[in-house]
């Protein structure tokens, strides 16, 4: 019989905390009309990860946090098409203008918050959002937005590749699909950065 999975990270030294510490950001993924809409790219338990980030944001602003929000967006004529444009042809109708790139009213950006228009999963690949994130003095920054296993997972990878503290507010990120929510939850609290719920992170 094959060792229990948690076992075998455990034995081989995974999962490991990272802790809060320091400057403390957040960073919403794609929160926006067309994965809020499951006839589009959502479903699953993404609409009320949206619900639960509404109070997260609130706290953010309440406490002065840098946050950061992200759309893909793609030009009109899909001039700037990527690979994951063509995996996922339907990325394309994700333009400036269209409703389904608008992020949520529930979650609008406020003045002085950055908003990240990406091409590709993560929200630091060829955008401005890390030197935006140290010129603020972020040290920690905590995640909410979907897909878990889509543009949330590269977001943490990369942010822990810059250097960031990675901190995934589990009932705040969502998926159309929960088998492949809760196995990225699994491997990105094993190696990329800490998973806890939102109420546990606000109360420290």
């Amino acid at each position: 019989m094959s060792e229990p999975t948690q076992a075998v990270y455990e034995r081989q030294g995974f999962g490991r905390s990272l802790g809060i510490q320091g400057r403390i950001g957040l960073l919403i993924v794609d929160f926006v009309n067309g994965f809020a809409d499951p006839a589009v790219f959502g479903g699953g338990n993404i609409p009320p990860a949206i619900a639960r980030t509404v109070t997260v944001l609130e706290e953010a602003r309440k406490r002065g946090w840098p946050v950061a929000h992200t759309r893909i967006v793609y030009a009109g004529d899909g001039s700037d098409a990527t690979v994951f444009s063509i995996k996922v042809p339907g990325m394309l109708t994700l333009t400036e203008d269209a409703p389904a790139s608008a992020i949520v009213p529930e979650l609008t950006p406020a003045a002085g918050e950055l908003v990240v228009r990406k091409t590709n999963p993560s929200a630091f690949f060829g955008t401005g959002l890390a030197p935006w994130l140290t010129q603020k003095g972020v040290e920690t920054l905590l995640v909410a937005g979907c897909t878990t296993s889509g543009c949330v997972r590269a977001s943490v990878v990369d942010a822990m590749c810059h250097g960031f503290r990675p901190v995934v507010l589990s009932d705040c990120v969502g998926d159309r699909a929960l088998a492949p929510h809760e196995a990225n939850l699994f491997d990105i609290a094993q190696k990329y950065g800490d998973v806890v719920p939102a109420e546990r992170v606000l109360a420290l």
